[in-house]
């Protein structure tokens, strides 16, 4: 068995096949007569950019893959372009190669029809699957595997914990192409690390964007790596003009030092300016639960040591430590026609990414590993996802959990039942987790103020009608809120109730008349205190919404269904632009949704620890407030906000109260977080009731 990875890069002057002198191009490989990937179709071009990505199973090197580039027709059989063969024999294993392959096509051999351009490595299946993170090969179940075992896991460690970090400050683009009618551009950059991937925010109508944007790649090789980096114009009902490329390989550039880099874009014009910085770590680790435990009480020593209330100024970024035992599960999906599965599960914090091995042909797998990490966000959500290793393509989906760190309850042994890929809802089996969390709470209050860790690996935004529909109605029930609070208001001015009218009167004399600023804060904290008073003393008659909960249920399915129907229903390519206004609307309303329930949730005491926190910063705004002339804090502000470029001119901005709200979760997500509970009769207790034996 052989792994495949093939990256589609280009084509270059293919054949024109339509009236307008271009064409819409697509590629289909096919090995052994069997279609294995497609490539998204390129509209209107004869030089069109894919950088699409596949991994292909080879069972017998000696069969060529065969390319095929078609060009798309609405509503008419497609148009061939060309074709081409890959030799895999004249590959050399595990080493990237680019090939260049010219299209033929039999019917007209002297004909020149362009060629493609592709990046392949071919590598033994043992071997790749040390580098592959969910699609792996399994070893035969025999006492050779088992006596392998230990050097196997060594070989994984190496292959998935990532050895360091690179920090990447994308700063400004200078003189780019102009792709617009305007002789403008809006351009955005796309970041790609292996399988870690980065998008900038859009810079519309410019030749010379300012992003001044900060994020990390992980490095899992020692000699660094290469960074794809590509240049886009964002262009409204049609696809992304491409405007040029570049490329930083990691190994030429020195550790632990910022290196500002100006790189001139190929194949379009202009450059960008980056500030590279490379940094030597090592966070996560994976071992056997029979040889490494946190029970170890100099260990445990040490990690209490390093994170109590006197380190809360050492290494800022190093919030906390956590461990999580994967212990089993019970009762899983049968994804195989056996009535088996061959399950391993997935272990994610942020952008760290760790998995177990396969137990074959089992229902009740038992892994018995423990993986470790640092925490370098206390309001991040460890991921724990089950799936089903198939050989012939990508693992099925079992179940996943999500479970706020804040949430965990050290060293107890749970049984989580597993949910559906939304979060919404139950599937089958449950998994058991020993998770232990042990951090600084100074350092996870400033981190709070800080801007949230943004995942690389991005999902794109796809219509759906249900989720129009989700956060229409969330956004609805926040305006609610709003105009009930204004009808209230109004009901006081209107003497509906002369007893709360009088009252609301004189409040508001009282508080005009003898109004300070610091009182803003006050009346906030003492909302907050009212609301706690409420839960402690069991008062609180807090209603969970079942809406959003329903209206999650079966969305998944449903977009799967349209992708698959994708290719069939030309209509949606008619409606493209259409698609792009309502995805924007789409999440233009998630985003207020999430704002107002954030709002709500924090008062509310959803999160305990960020309530507190919200305590502390409120008192001691209010303390500021009460001794400090107001016109002394403008100053201040102003003064730092005026200088803050001069001093510091590659500054992020940021702003604390919204990395604040980032961390709270909103509605949706308390459900996604929401612990199911355990049906009585996976218990442990109850199973050995039924089988005494």
């Amino acid at each position: 068995m052989y792994q495949l990875d093939v990256t589609l890069r280009r084509g270059q002057n293919l054949a024109a096949r339509d009236r307008g002198g271009t064409s819409d191009p697509y590629v289909k490989f096919k090995l052994e007569g069997k279609e294995v990937f497609r490539s998204k179709t390129i509209h209107k071009n004869l030089n069109p950019v894919w950088e699409e990505k596949a991994c292909i199973l080879i069972d017998n090197p000696r069969e060529p893959l065969y390319l095929k580039v078609f060009d798309y027709d609405f509503g008419l059989q497609d148009d061939f372009i060309g074709s081409a063969f890959l030799d895999l024999t004249s590959l050399e294993l595990n080493k990237q190669t680019d090939v260049t392959l010219s299209l033929k096509d039999p019917r007209y051999p002297d004909h020149d029809l362009g060629s493609i351009l592709l990046s392949v490595l071919l590598a033994p299946r043992e071997e790749q699957r040390e580098v592959t993170m969910l699609m792996r090969k399994s070893w035969k179940r025999s006492s050779k595997f088992q006596s392998q075992s230990l050097r196997l896991s060594d070989l994984h460690r190496k292959s998935q914990l990532w050895r360091g970090i690179v920090s990447i400050t994308l700063i400004e683009g200078r003189e780019l192409k102009a792709m617009d009618a305007n002789g403008l551009s809006d351009p955005y950059v796309k970041f790609r690390l292996g399988h870690q991937k980065y998008k900038s925010k859009i810079v519309p109508k410019t030749l010379n964007p300012q992003w001044r944007e900060q994020f990390d790649f992980h490095l899992y090789e020692e000699r660094g790596g290469i960074i794809d980096i590509t240049v886009w114009d964002k262009d409204a009902g049609k696809k992304d003009d491409f405007i040029g490329r570049c490329q930083v390989d990691l190994s030429t550039l020195s550790k632990e030092q910022t290196h500002k880099l100006e790189m001139p874009l190929e194949e379009g014009e202009g450059c960008l300016v980056l500030l590279v910085t490379l940094t030597a770590s090592a966070a996560v680790t994976i071992s056997d639960l029979s040889v490494n435990s946190l029970e170890d009480q100099k260990e445990r020593e040490e990690i209490l040591k390093r994170y109590r209330p006197m380190m809360m100024f050492h290494n800022l970024k190093d919030v906390g430590f956590l461990q999580v035992k994967v212990i089993r599960a019970e009762a899983l999906m049968a994804a195989d026609v056996t009535g088996k599965s061959d399950p391993f599960c997935v272990v994610e914090l942020n952008n760290d990414r760790l998995l177990t091995h396969t137990v074959y042909k089992n229902l009740n797998p038992e892994w018995n590993k423990i993986f470790t990490f640092n925490i370098k966000d206390i309001h991040s959500v460890l991921e724990v996802t089950v799936y089903d290793e198939d050989r012939d393509r990508s693992a099925d989906f079992l179940g996943k959990v999500a479970i706020p760190l804040l949430s965990i309850q050290n060293g107890e042994q749970k049984a989580y039942v597993l949910k559906n890929k939304e979060l919404t809802g139950p599937t089958k089996g449950v998994i058991y987790l020993e998770i232990d969390v042990i951090f600084n709470a100074v350092k996870a209050s400033i981190r709070t103020l800080m801007p949230k860790e943004q995942k690389y690996i991005e999902e794109e935004n796809r219509l759906s009608k249900q989720l129009l529909l989700r956060n229409f109605i969330r956004m609805k029930r926040c305006i609610m809120v709003l105009i009930n609070a204004a009808y209230y208001i109004s009901s006081c001015f209107d003497w509906d109730s002369p007893p709360r009218s009088l009252a609301a009167f004189l409040l508001f004399l009282f508080v005009v008349w003898n109004f300070e600023l610091y009182m803003i804060p006050l009346a906030l904290l003492l909302l907050l205190a009212w609301n706690y008073f409420l839960i402690v003393s069991g008062k609180d008659n807090r209603q969970h919404d079942t809406v959003v909960e329903d209206m999650l249920e079966d969305e998944e399915e449903e977009d799967d269904r349209d992708d698959k129907d994708s290719e069939k229903k030309g209509f949606m390519n008619r409606l493209y632009a259409i698609q792009e206004v309502c995805v924007s609307v789409q999440n233009i309303l998630d985003e207020v949704a999430s704002f107002g329930e954030r709002i709500k949730n924090t008062f509310n005491w959803t999160v305990p620890f960020l309530s507190w926190l919200a305590i502390v910063a409120l008192s001691v705004f209010t303390i500021i407030l009460y001794f400090i002339p107001l016109r002394y804090i403008v100053l201040v502000w102003g003064i730092n906000k005026f200088t803050k470029k001069l001093r510091n001119p590659y500054a992020i901005d940021n702003n604390e109260l919204l990395d604040f709200l980032s961390r709270v979760p909103s509605d949706v997500q308390v459900v996604q977080y929401h612990e199911l509970k355990q049906d009585p009769s996976h218990s442990p207790s109850k199973r050995k009731k039924n089988n005494p034996g």
